[in-house]
This record gives C-alpha cells, sequence and structure tokens, in this order.
C-alpha cells in the first residue's frame, strides 16, 4: 500500500461530543458532506474495516492541545506526527528529531499545565506543511475505515471524553469522490475507559473486518483488552517496542495458545532474512548441505532481542531443531548460546550476540548478520548475511575448508510501524509460519 502524502479534505476537524452523541454526530458528518449533485466531490464513508488503536503514550494529544498537531488524534505516528514533534522541539530547545520521547513529552506536560493554570489558550501557530499526511490518510485513500483510539490518561477519573472527526486525501486521479475515514477519539483514565470498553465494540462497523492495534506491552490492561481483543478479528503488535521481550514474547504464544490470531509487526521486518536464508539452499547441489549447518552465529542491534530469538525460532521450526539448553554468557555483547537437537540427534548450537551500536536504527534490535555453518568442514553450507546499512560487524568470510557465501540483505524501504501496519491491514487470517515459529522461540524463552 503506497504511503505517499497527499493534501487532504476536512470534512469534520476534531469536535467534543458526549459518549450518547458518537454515532449521530458521525451522521450529522455524512449529511452534510458534498454529494454527486454538487460541484464538489462525493465523499465515501468508511466501508472496509474498524482499526481500534490502544495508545497508552499521550504525546499526540499534548502536541494536539499545545497546537502543534492538526489533525485526527489516532495514536497514528507518521509524517505529520514527526513535523509537529520538529516544530515542538525546536520551540523548546531539543534537538528536532521528530521522535517522541521522554524529554519532549515532559516539557509538553508541563507547558500544557503552565497554559491551564494561566487560563490561556494555546499560543503555538502550527501550520501543516503540504508533506505532512499521516499514514492512516494512506490507508484511507485505498480503504476508508473507521478508527477509534483509546488513550488512557493518569489523574482523576473524570469519564471519558469523546471526539469525532472526517478527513478525505484527496486523490488526483479520482477528482469525482473523496474517500474519507472517520476517526473517534476516546480519553480518560483505564478505569473510565474499561467501563466503556462495551461501547467501543458497538462504535465498531458490523459485518466489516475489525483489528485492535494494542500499542502496549500483551494484555498490559487485561479489562480492556479482553473485551476488545475478544470484538476483534486480529489483534497487532509491535515487539520492537517490549521492554522485556522475552517475557512479552512468551505472553503472545500463550495468547495464540487461547486461540487469538496475533499479529507481530516485527515478524514482517525479518521477510527479507528469511527469504535469503531459504534462497541461499535452493540450488540442487546445495539442499543436502543445509542438514549439515549445525552452527549459527547472529548479531543485533543491542535494546531488544526480539528479532533474533524469532529469527532463531524461524529456523529451527522449518530444520526441526528441538531446543533442550540455554547458556547465558553476559558481558558486552550479552551472548546467549543456545542448544537445538535434530531429528538425527545431531547437536547444534545458535549464538546470539547483541552488538553495541553508537548510530541506534528507528527499530530496536535490528538484525546486523547472520552466519550458517557447519563442524564438517566439508560441508557446501556456510553462508553470510549481512544487512547493506551495518555490514558484516564481527562475521568472517573464511573458515577451514569451507567457503561461505555472502549476501547482503536489503532492509524493506519503510520499517516503520505504520507501514507494516498498513499492509498488515490487508489480511486478517491467521499467519501459520508465524505461530509455528513463535512457539519455537517460546520454548527456547523458557530455558533461559
Amino acid at each position: 500500500m503506497a504511503t505517499n502524502s497527499s493534501p487532504i479534505v476536512s470534512l469534520q476537524s476534531p469536535k467534543d461530543v458526549s459518549l450518547s452523541e458518537v454515532t449521530a454526530e458521525l451522521g450529522k458528518i455524512w449529511t452534510k458532506s458534498p454529494s454527486n449533485g454538487g460541484a464538489a466531490p462525493a465523499a465515501t464513508r468508511a466501508a472496509t474495516f474498524t482499526l481500534v488503536v490502544y495508545e497508552p503514550q499521550e504525546t499526540q494529544q499534548l502536541l494536539a492541545a499545545l497546537g502543534f498537531y492538526k489533525g485526527p488524534v489516532d495514536g497514528i505516528r507518521g509524517p505529520r506526527m514527526e513535523v509537529a514533534l520538529r516544530s515542538a522541539q525546536e520551540a523548546y530547545g531539543l534537538p528536532p528529531t521528530g521522535k517522541a520521547s521522554p524529554e519532549i513529552r515532559d516539557k509538553l506536560r508541563q507547558a500544557l499545565a503552565d497554559q491551564k493554570a494561566s487560563g490561556g489558550q494555546a499560543s503555538m501557530d502550527y501550520v501543516l506543511d503540504a508533506s505532512g499526511a499521516g499514514l492512516a490518510d494512506a490507508i484511507a485513500s485505498q480503504n476508508p475505515c473507521r478508527v477509534i483510539t483509546l488513550c488512557p490518561i493518569v489523574g482523576e477519573d473524570e469519564g471519558v471524553k469523546a471526539q469525532v472527526s472526517a478527513y478525505c486525501p484527496i486523490k488526483k486521479q479520482k477528482r469525482s469522490s473523496l474517500i474519507c475515514c472517520e476517526y473517534i477519539n476516546l480519553t480518560g483514565t483505564e478505569e473510565a475507559l474499561a467501563r466503556v470498553a462495551g461501547l467501543v465494540q458497538s462504535l465498531m462497523i458490523g459485518g466489516l473486518p475489525k483489528f485492535l492495534w494494542w500499542k502496549d506491552i500483551p494484555n498490559s490492561n487485561p479489562e480492556i483488552y479482553n473485551r476488545l481483543a475478544s470484538a476483534c478479528n486480529a489483534v497487532i503488535f509491535d515487539s520492537s517496542d517490549f521492554g522485556d521481550a522475552s517475557a512479552e514474547l512468551r505472553k503472545l504464544q500463550s495468547l495464540i495458545g487461547d486461540g487469538q490470531n496475533i499479529a507481530d509487526l516485527n515478524w514482517r521486518r525479518l521477510a527479507a532474512w528469511q527469504e535469503l536464508t531459504a534462497e541461499a539452499f535452493d540450488p540442487p547441489e546445495r539442499r543436502d548441505a543445509l542438514l549439515e549447518v549445525d552452527r549459527v552465529t547472529l548479531d543485533y542491534e543491542k535494546g531488544n532481542p526480539a528479532q533474533a530469538m524469532m529469527f532463531v525460532g524461524w529456523l529451527a521450526s522449518r530444520l526441526q531443531w528441538t531446543p533442550v539448553a540455554v547458556e547465558s554468557e553476559g558481558g558486552d555483547y550479552d551472548l546467549k548460546r543456545i542448544k537445538f537437537t535434530s531429528q538425527d540427534q545431531r547437536s547444534i548450537e545458535a549464538e546470539l550476540a547483541a552488538v553495541p551500536v553508537g548510530d541506534v536504527g528507528d527499530v530496536a534490535g535490528d538484525m546486523i548478520d547472520l552466519k550458517l555453518a557447519s563442524t564438517n568442514l566439508q560441508a557446501d553450507c556456510c553462508t553470510v548475511l549481512c544487512s547493506e546499512t551495518r555490514g558484516c560487524m564481527r562475521m568472517e568470510a573464511g573458515g577451514g575448508a569451507q567457503s561461505c557465501r555472502i549476501q547482503h540483505v536489503t532492509p524493506l524501504l519503510d520499517q516503520s510501524a505504520e507501514n507494516l501496519l498498513s499492509q498488515q491491514l490487508q489480511r486478517w487470517d491467521q499467519d501459520v509460519l508465524y505461530n509455528e515459529s513463535l512457539a519455537v522461540t517460546a520454548q527456547i524463552i523458557a530455558l533461559l
């Protein structure tokens, strides 16, 4: 799905309404929207799916309240959010990275508190630039949808505040129609949001697919999570954001075991590595050599082992290796050696190394390089895969009588959660390969 920005038309800017008025207010938007008989393009209402977003970070809300951010408060990071963050960071003397951080959130919270104390209004003049369209606009340009965002806040329980809005990206090739997204934003304490979880279910479009993007650790708020997950066709996570990846990956496996359809955006980032690994042994003369692999070395950016653990789980599930032990050496590279047994009782070892890097990427724990080798020096199985952006930091191409084949992995053009989400929303069936791989990953983690 393309995520190129496009100009947008606002059918309804964010408008505060009572909970009982949400449905009626959405109806009014379309009652007064342009029709085919008028001079303006017709507007097409949400008709493909509902996306529910659980957004525990309040950055977007703060930016909107202070006038930096214009548009739907939907919990979705994208070019518009990046522009707003840069503007706020420049205003408060922080490096304009365009990325959310505890520092900018502290500045925004203090600014909002000062504004409320003085009784003043937002004084920042933030103007959306031409390239600032958000991800939801890109989704809407292909599939008009309804986005319901739950934003938990800390403080006194004052009930739930609701906002509704509608935005339509203009597509030059289709000037005769506007394809629009509806937005419903619900803000309150976790307790208040839990009380209206049933209402959220009623706001989902009946008879169409429903997705829950849970932007937190699995089941972090069971009362809300369980209600929403049971009403949706799929629940989407991003394990690159997990603080304790090992524990949370086991929770994901547990949710799958309970029958939930779970998707992990971080799993999709492994596609290029998986494809090249498989292709390395596609030639007929190398297929038997795959069975000789008994040494795996994998480097990843220090900070989050989720990608590394899932890749090893995928490899072991495909080659039918059974994990039997894990040795943690620690040190600067937080070395872990995972012992496996093959079906023919061979011993296999995989070494995972967390490599400290000065220039941390956008995704925590990205894979850096991979080596598949054998203790049988006559086996033609030595394969090295290196990230194009990092290169082979520790791998050596040589190795006795073996001849290593080296390939470079081209990363996805856009590995952001927002771009991967737009792709994930095209499917809601079970990913059997992911389920099988995560099951082995969970077995490995249980041995830690």
